[in-house]
């Protein structure tokens, strides 16, 4: 119904940036949350940062000021803009939305399949 697919992970230094874009498609009537989780080796995966349709955003205490989300409503894209990565940062990024489709009333998450970034010298 909804489908989101990632890009932009990969390797870097510590210190370094990269940004994540994550495009959602499919048959989409409405998406109101869209955003950023990850999941860390040997850990549970946890909040990095979200954004509502109407542009407030929530950030873990980890990645604030640091890591800047944002949106192109237009697009069904969301970005995940990371500066001042470090080691700790290494993990399988998931992108997130909170959405309708066309064909179900209902809202239901949506995941994308995950994209890895390894913050390493």
């Amino acid at each position: 119904q909804v489908q989101l697919v990632e890009s932009g992970g990969g390797l870097v230094q510590p210190g370094g940036s990269l940004r994540l874009s994550c495009a959602a498609s499919g048959s989409i009537f409405s998406i109101n949350v869209m955003g950023w989780y990850r999941q860390p080796p040997g850990k549970q995966r946890e909040l990095v940062a979200t954004i509502i349709s109407g542009g407030n955003t929530d950030y873990a205490d980890s990645v604030k000021g640091r890591f800047t989300v944002s949106r192109d409503n237009a697009k069904n894209t969301v970005y995940l803009q990371m500066n001042s990565l470090k080691p700790e940062d290494t993990a399988v990024y998931y992108c997130y939305a909170r959405a309708r489709s066309t064909v179900a009333i209902a809202w239901r998450d949506y995941w994308g399949q995950g994209t890895q970034v390894t913050v390493s010298s």
